[in-house]
């Protein structure tokens, strides 16, 4: 169950600028529990302010997608404002999850009068698409090996802290072999070769070493 918190400016969870007028709404979700799913009514643009959150597709056989991985910073459910009357892919919590909600019309009228946010907001959008260019020629000419250390680097953050080794979320072998397109045994694999290798180790936690980037670099 969603709980919903006292209205709260979101400059206190971020530096994303708040729309003057937009009744902030402040949601948290467990570990595991759909933010919203595929087929629901797209009422609403949320806004990541902590953790992690899988998005996913399912065919009409039942068969299942990991199509990305957001975090804090991030926005979801944006497809409302673009025309989509019903959510095409299903938003799950990986960890504990705090987003600002903003509701259709409130975000349609803040991209158009509230200048800092739109222009921040569109800043957001160009990143992803590069984002997803670059999902893209990763699936199409790494091996699964590079796409795995490439997956682990981005949900380490890499390049956005300066910490030497960093926590990943909590995310199952599965949900990784469905990320980068191969099957979980694969994945088994690299990962007890990345951590033989040091370049990853499990205390408490999955921790990612910068250096898993020799992954990629080398042919």
């Amino acid at each position: 169950m969603v709980k919903k918190k006292s209205k709260r400016s979101v400059s206190e969870f971020s530096k994303f600028p708040t729309p003057s007028g937009v009744k902030n709404k402040i949601a948290q979700y467990c570990k595991g529990e759909k933010i919203f799913s595929q087929g629901d009514i797209g009422d609403s643009v949320l806004y990541l302010q902590d953790g992690f959150v899988k998005i996913s597709v399912t065919s009409s056989s039942g068969k299942e997608a990991v199509i990305a991985m957001l975090e804090s910073g991030d926005f979801l459910g944006e497809g409302c404002i673009a025309g989509q009357p019903l959510r095409v892919a299903t938003a799950t919590a990986m960890e504990t999850v705090s987003a600002l909600k903003i509701e259709k019309q409130e975000m349609i009228r803040a991209i158009h009068e509230e200048r800092e946010f739109s222009d921040r907001f569109v800043a957001h959008m160009l990143r992803r698409n590069v984002r997803i260019e670059e999902d893209l020629m990763d699936q199409l000419f790494n091996s699964s090996e590079k796409r795995l250390a490439r997956a682990l680097l981005l949900m380490a953050r890499y390049g956005q802290t300066s910490t030497h080794q960093k926590i990943v979320a909590q995310v199952s072998q599965e949900t990784l072999a469905e990320i980068i397109g191969t099957t979980r045994s694969r994945v088994s694999f690299f990962m007890n070769k990345f951590r033989k290798l040091g370049f990853i180790k499990y205390n408490g936690g999955l921790e990612v070493n910068d250096s898993l980037l020799r992954v990629i670099l080398h042919d």
